[in-house]
């Protein structure tokens, strides 16, 4: 499964091709989110518009095939296709629950689960600690696929073969093995990918190694893919009397295209996510803080930039009469006042009270830093040190510009 990120911040994001894998919202529809379906376990699961589609190329392929086996049914062989469609997906939401579920076992927080245009993805915001459990994170998925694919196996025993249920439970235990084989296939984004990953990761110490590792292998694997898909299609299409120009075949090359694109993506996203996490402990609170000096509320503001200037500070704290401080005055605010204004304008009101989370402790750095600023958004944010001695204020557009910075510095892939 994948590592790339739905915002800036570091996250893992389990990802493959029919998902092919192992979210928050705060509303019914979110931006790139699509419809939210519900929250099983907490987790909002989303299905994205491009799901649509597919379920409806599904429908229509599926059918052409009930139409074969089952001639009697008629049109409504397509409302059965379309059933297939929705259990299909079904069976890819469990497999992603299945990975979320091991990912909260393992104290690890999933943002969202979203089924789009090739399968699902499990988006968990934080990199397993060990490689054992990223090796167990990444296997229960495409087990689960297994289990179900032996539970709709042990049904077509009970139904005629040459039926309606006997066709789905058949079409259902196929399409799980597939997505658990495909999944298994040892590179990265796919689950068998992470499962190397974690070998790799265990046999060297280094889990950058792994990574590397699982992420080459994945472009081996996509290439192979887009080559050799096509190649034994058409090898089996020739045998059975096809054309070679036939549109199997055409449509065979375009699937292998889709999931090279798919798989070679996801190994340079994770490649470049891993390379991002090894430089985030360069985002330092300490480093990034701005030296502060304190001022009563109803310092003027002209005379608090003096201050800060021959203390050669670039930020101003507001503190009451022992001393304690109560709030940041805000950047955006400092520009809002005109220069001429300055001298009757108090910092208080240009300040930013302190709530619950502003305080910074100076030590925090990288994805604990990150993960901070994101449950508790502000603009500006007082560092203290661990005695609760004012250090400065954190500026949240300072730390956007070193993120920035450490990510142009993972893009050489």
């Amino acid at each position: 499964m994948a590592d790339p990120d739905n915002r800036a911040e570091p996250q893992t994001s389990n990802r493959k091709p029919g998902d092919t894998g192992p979210g928050t919202a705060r509303s019914p529809r979110r931006p790139g989110g699509g419809i939210l379906m519900g929250r099983p376990f907490g987790v909002p699961v989303y299905v994205a518009p491009s799901w649509f589609l597919v379920a409806a190329l599904i429908t229509w392929v599926f059918g052409g095939q009930l139409d074969r086996i089952l001639p009697d049914l008629g049109a409504a062989r397509y409302l059965i296709a379309l059933f297939f469609a929705v259990a299909f997906y079904a069976s890819v939401l469990v497999h992603e629950l299945a990975h979320t579920v091991a990912a909260l076992r393992f104290s690890l927080p999933v943002r969202r689960i979203q089924l789009q245009f090739f399968g699902g993805v499990s988006e968990i915001e934080k990199e397993s600690e060990t490689p054992g459990r990223e090796f167990v994170l990444a296997f229960v998925g495409p087990l689960l696929s297994l289990v179900l694919a032996g539970v709709f196996y042990l049904g077509m025993f009970t139904v005629e073969a040459r039926s309606v249920p006997g066709v789905l439970l058949a079409g259902l235990m196929i399409s799980n093995l597939i997505v658990a084989a495909f999944n298994l296939l040892p590179g990265l984004p796919l689950d068998g990918g992470r499962m190397l990953r974690a070998v790799v990761w265990k046999l060297s110490g280094d889990p950058m190694t792994g990574t590397v590792a699982a992420a080459w292998t994945g472009r081996v694997l996509a290439v192979t893919v887009l080559i050799g898909l096509p190649l034994a299609t058409h090898a089996t299409g020739l045998s059975r009397g096809e054309s070679v120009g036939s549109l199997n075949s055409l449509t065979d090359a375009l699937l292998a295209a889709i999931l090279a694109a798919i798989i070679w993506t996801g190994a340079g996203n994770s490649l470049r996510m891993a390379r991002l996490r090894a430089r985030l402990p360069e985002l330092r609170a300490r480093v990034l803080t701005r030296r502060a000096v304190p001022v009563t509320a109803d310092t003027p503001l002209s005379e608090a930039l003096r201050r800060a200037n021959e203390a050669g500070a670039r930020a101003l704290v507001v503190v009451d009469g022992q001393g304690e401080p109560t709030g940041v005055v805000r950047e955006a605010g400092i520009v809002s006042v005109p220069e001429h204004r300055r001298p009757w304008v108090a910092v208080g009101g240009l300040s930013q009270d302190l709530t619950e989370g502003m305080r910074v402790s100076a030590e925090l750095a990288g994805e604990d830093l990150i993960e901070h600023l994101r449950e508790v958004p502000a603009t500006e944010y007082l560092v203290v040190e661990e005695t609760g001695e004012i250090y400065g204020v954190l500026s949240t557009g300072d730390v956007e510009r070193a993120f920035v910075a450490a990510m142009s510095k993972s893009r050489a892939v």
